[in-house]
């Protein structure tokens, strides 16, 4: 049995989870022991980091490297397809989520129940756009299957259009972005990842 140590609001659990889910993949999920950022938690994981999975006796952390030992136990569905530049592509554009946009996005949680948009948010919102822009020239022209670059995606972008209503700011989302999340909104792990996840996001706003 696979062990997820995640919290349900998560980004970046919510990515693995849809991988998981991608590949049918039973697991038990439970809170890091102590909580988030917890001395116990980082006894067991030094990085003090969400997710991490326990497997065969053995603990992994961080997102990324999860998403691909999986990808490799259990190997179908393939998520890593192709030659090696089509997985190369596929491995840039699953590390400039993590590295420039998804911090372009945590980058406005601080400012969140603030109130609409102030010149600091739409400072970071601008940054954040830009963002978007530079992933968009990365995105692929269909998405008939789903890849490890595709499961943190659906998640970021609720996130932004959650914070689009919270700041009513200005849409950032393009057409063609929108194009390729209806793309991934077909694939089963992603409708279903997202069903769970957005009551839960919108709760977590809630209390802010």
């Amino acid at each position: 049995m696979l062990k997820l140590f995640a919290i349900p609001v998560s980004l970046y659990c919510a990515k693995l989870r849809i991988a998981l889910r991608h590949k049918e993949l039973v697991w038990e999920e439970v809170p890091p022991p102590g909580g988030y950022g917890s001395q116990t938690y980082k006894d067991l994981v030094p990085g003090g980091s969400l997710p991490a999975l326990q497997h065969d006796g053995h603990l992994l952390s961080d997102s990324e490297a999860i998403a691909e030992y999986i990808n490799e136990v259990w190997p179908a569905p393939e998520m890593l397809p192709g030659d090696s530049l089509e997985r190369a592509r596929i491995r840039e554009r699953s590390r400039f989520h993590d590295t420039r946009l998804e911090p372009a996005l945590r980058a406005l949680f601080p400012m969140i129940g603030l109130g609409p948009s102030t010149q600091a948010v739409s400072e970071k919102w601008d940054a954040l756009a830009e963002r978007l822009a530079q992933m968009e020239t990365l995105l692929p022209e269909t998405t008939p299957r789903l890849t490890l670059a595709d499961c943190g995606m659906p998640v970021t972008c609720r996130w932004i259009n959650e914070l689009t209503e919270h700041f009513r700011t200005a849409p950032v989302l393009s057409s063609r972005m929108q194009r390729y999340l209806q793309g991934l909104n077909a694939h089963k792990a992603v409708s279903d990842e997202l069903a769970q996840y957005g009551p839960r996001l919108k709760a977590w706003m809630a209390t802010r």
